[in-house]
C-alpha cells in the first residue's frame, strides 16, 4: 500500500506491479466514479501490461477509492488531477513514462501531455470529439444534475445516464459527496492540444455515448492515431482488442 501527499496535501493512494524492461512504466488513470481496481485490475488490463513486459503504476483518483477525499469542489477538476500525476512521477523518481487514461482519465492523460515532458506515449480513451467542447455553457447545468444525482434519492432519478452514475458509485462504495464535489468541477476550459508532442493514441468503442466522434478529437492533436474497438462505454475495457490496442501501441 503506498501513498504520497500532492500538491495541497491531499492524499494519494498508488499500486505498482513491477516487471524488468527496457521500456517506461505504464501509468494508468481510472475514470469518473471508478477506481484503480475497477477499471484497470478487474478488466485484467494491469495484467495484460504485465504479461507484455510492462511496469505499471495505477493511481486512485482524488475524492476515488482509496485516495483523499474532500468534500469542496475547489479541490476537484482534471487540472487538479493532471497536478496528482506529476506529483507522483516526482514521488517516483520517474523520468519518462507512458500515461493511459480511460473517460474522465483521458481528459486528465490529455492534460498532462500538454505541460508535462516525461511523457512517452499518452493514450486517451473513452472520449470522444466533445473533448473540443468542454467550456459548452450547457455542460454547467448537466454538471449540477449529475451532483444533485449523486446526493439526492435515487428514487428520484430519471435520466438513465445520471441513474447509472448513481449505482455505479453505490457499486464501488464510493464517496458520494467526493463524487459530487467532481461533478461540480469536470474541466471546463479549452486544452491547448497543440503543446503535446508525445505520439498519441485516442481510442474508443465503437457504440460508446461517451466517445461520439472520436476523429475530430483525434485530427485535433498533431500527429495522434485513432482506434476504434468495438464495445460501449463499459464493456470495452474488457475487450481484448481493446487491451492488445493499448499494448501494441505502447510498444
Amino acid at each position: 500500500m503506498s501513498r504520497f501527499k500532492s500538491f495541497d496535501g491531499v492524499e494519494i493512494y498508488y499500486q505498482t506491479w513491477a516487471r524488468k524492461s527496457a521500456l517506461p512504466p505504464v501509468v494508468l488513470h481510472h475514470g469518473y466514479v471508478a477506481n484503480m481496481r475497477v477499471n484497470w485490475v478487474v478488466p485484467g488490463m494491469v495484467r495484460r501490461l504485465n504479461l507484455a513486459g510492462r511496469s505499471v503504476i495505477a493511481l486512485d483518483a482524488r475524492g476515488h477509492g482509496r485516495s483523499g477525499k474532500p468534500h469542496n469542489p475547489a479541490a476537484y477538476g482534471e487540472s487538479r488531477m493532471a497536478m496528482d500525476v506529476s506529483c507522483l512521477l516526482d514521488q517516483l523518481g520517474l523520468e519518462e513514462v507512458d500515461l493511459v487514461g480511460y473517460s474522465m482519465g483521458g481528459t486528465v492523460a490529455l492534460i498532462t501531455a500538454t505541460q508535462e515532458k516525461r511523457i512517452r506515449r499518452v493514450i486517451a480513451s473513452g472520449i470522444g470529439g466533445a473533448t473540443l467542447h468542454l467550456e459548452n455553457r450547457y455542460r454547467k447545468g448537466a454538471n449540477k444534475a449529475l451532483a444533485d444525482a449523486m446526493l439526492g434519492s435515487r428514487w428520484r432519478i430519471r435520466n438513465p445516464t445520471l441513474a447509472g452514475f448513481r449505482l455505479l458509485a453505490e457499486m464501488v462504495w464510493a464517496d458520494r459527496k467526493a463524487m459530487a464535489a467532481q461533478a461540480l468541477a469536470f474541466h471546463s476550459k479549452r486544452i491547448p492540444l497543440e503543446r503535446i508532442t508525445a505520439p498519441t493514441l485516442i481510442l474508443a468503442g465503437d457504440n460508446d455515448p461517451f466517445a461520439l466522434q472520436p476523429g475530430k478529437l483525434q485530427k485535433a492533436i498533431r500527429g495522434a492515431q485513432l482506434k476504434l474497438v468495438p464495445g460501449d462505454h463499459t464493456t470495452v475495457l474488457v475487450k481484448p482488442s481493446f487491451q492488445n490496442a493499448i499494448v501494441d501501441f505502447l510498444r
